[in-house]
């Protein structure tokens, strides 16, 4: 009898298990193999796994019982759409068909099939409502801003915000009060003391220029002359902008040219109707919006000097927390008692600050500071003055 060889413990088991079925088909039966001393032999063949090769005698080993298998589950069979690939089954390997469930097809029905019959609660629970308008006959005129604000008025139901106070300040060209139109006069711009002209109406104005930083120049010189000129459009003075035609005398307000349907250019240049081009032009300007830092330029030092040396005191002169009532003078027999290293004492000086009280803490009131002339020397005065007590007055030959 050869010696067998196997590769692994698996092979043996598949080995004596065919071995028992074929005896017990014979009906002969073996209770063991018989033992036999282990003789180290040399094996003939080797398996390709030579790592695995066992030494032990087959015939020495025990001979296990076979094991019975479980009954095979019924076969599940495929519907034809989803029929698989039949394998043909090794003996002794459990044999497994899977059957997929075929998908149910929905079935489409009307709507009133599947919708629950609703019911109805007309005139229980709900109403319906509906509406009539009747529109009179004739001429109907709806009701104007005015009416409807005088109507929400006598009702009382509406909040209104205060009205915004109105503007008074006047241009110097063209004499219209307040800011105009973005794309027209523009803002106002302060020229002096309560001297305002729209940006555009100087702008346009022949003699003015426009610097890159901003500043437009000349803007006194054009409102001198204009004082002088007439507008051919409203037929008043203030009219600064010119027909750049030779010999053309036409001059109107910016806003009139605007109305006389002057043409301008993108240089800075007019030309009335008797002498524009027919149609359109490439250079024309027909938007005349700026948003861009315009100011006048202005001496800012003679400015100041000229609103302190007014006598009337219709308008304040404001730095910070100090109002400016009055400058005050120096003669020049004074000039030596009346002036440090640091600073001029002038008699009549007058100014106010509102400022904390020296008697409550969460309270202001207001010093008004002046410079008086005792015995030829400065006396500085200051006057508190705080609702619900009398004035204070504090005297002193030093500001300090």
């Amino acid at each position: 009898m050869k010696d067998i060889v196997f590769c692994s413990n698996n092979c043996f088991v598949l080995y004596s298990a065919a071995v028992q079925a074929k005896n017990s088909e014979n009906k002969e039966s073996v209770p063991s193999l018989p033992q036999s001393p282990m003789k180290e032999r040399p094996p003939k063949a080797f398996h390709q796994y030579s790592n695995n090769i066992s030494t032990l005698d087959v015939h020495c080993l025990p001979q296990l019982q076979e094991k019975v298998s479980p009954p095979s589950s019924p076969p599940i069979m495929f519907p034809p759409a989803f029929e698989a690939a039949k394998v043909e089954a090794k003996p002794d390997e459990l044999k497994v068909t899977v059957k997929l469930k075929p998908r149910l097809k929905a079935i489409h029905s009307s709507l009133d099939d599947c919708r629950p019959p609703s019911k109805k609660w007309k005139g229980m629970k709900w109403k319906k409502w509906s509406i009539q308008i009747v529109i009179p006959k004739g001429s109907f005129k709806p009701p104007g801003e005015e009416e409807i604000d005088e109507f929400l008025k006598k009702l009382g139901t509406t909040l209104k915000p205060d009205p915004v106070p109105k503007d008074y300040r006047k241009c110097c060209f063209c004499h219209e009060e307040g800011d105009g139109l973005t794309d027209g006069p523009a803002r106002l711009l302060n020229l002096d003391l309560d001297l305002w002209v729209h940006l555009n109406c100087a702008l346009w104005s022949t003699e003015v220029y426009e610097t890159q930083a901003g500043a437009l120049i000349n803007v006194e010189l054009a409102l001198r002359r204009g004082l002088q000129m007439k507008c051919m459009f409203c037929h008043k003075m203030g009219a600064t902008s010119g027909c750049h035609r030779l010999r053309c005398t036409n001059i109107y307000h910016f806003t009139c040219a605007i109305k006389a349907q002057c043409m301008f250019f993108k240089d800075k240049t007019m030309l009335c109707p008797m002498h524009k081009p027919k149609g359109t032009h490439e250079q024309e300007l027909s938007y005349f919006a700026v948003f861009r830092r315009v100011y006048v330029q202005r001496d800012e030092v003679r400015q100041i000097a000229s609103i302190v040396q007014r006598g009337e005191r219709d308008h304040t002169f404001r730095v910070g927390s100090l109002i400016f009532h009055a400058v005050g003078q120096l003669l020049p027999q004074q000039m030596q008692a009346f002036h440090s290293s640091k600073a001029l004492f002038p008699v009549g000086y007058e100014a106010s600050r509102l400022y904390w009280s020296m008697r409550y803490a969460n309270r202001r009131c207001r010093y008004l500071c002046s410079i008086e002339e005792k015995d030829g020397l400065p006396l500085f005065v200051i006057k508190v003055v705080e609702q619900g007590h009398e004035d204070l007055v504090l005297t002193d030959t030093t500001p300090k």
